[in-house]
């Protein structure tokens, strides 16, 4: 599963012009945002950001969206009114490739 965050842009770096210095609820980072030539994001924007690249644009509706979504996800206690509950990791591996794979040997 991949977790995407809204950020605004709050400039957009003079020397690097791919990057913008974007708020993510206070915090303010570097953001690649090489991916949006087509519809480049400037200051004031919304974006949404995965792995520190801003993937898209976002409207103040679906920034208010996600902002639920994440509020959500930081309360759930896996108890009866969590909507995630069904999504915890139980303990079993239903990957279809586990065991028959070689295990990978980690060298200095």
């Amino acid at each position: 599963m991949c977790l995407g965050i809204p950020g605004r842009v709050v400039e957009l770096r003079t020397d690097h012009p791919d990057l913008a210095r974007v708020d993510v609820e206070g915090v303010v980072r570097d953001i690649n945002l090489g991916l949006l030539e087509d519809d480049p994001a400037g200051p004031g924007d919304w974006v949404l950001i995965h792995l520190g690249f801003a993937l898209q644009k976002m409207t103040e509706a679906e920034v208010a969206d996600a902002l639920d979504v994440l509020t959500v996800l930081g309360q759930g206690d896996g108890g009866a009114e969590d909507p995630f509950a069904a999504f915890q990791y139980d303990g079993t591996d239903d990957d279809p490739l586990a065991g028959r794979l070689d295990p990978v040997t980690v060298r200095p």
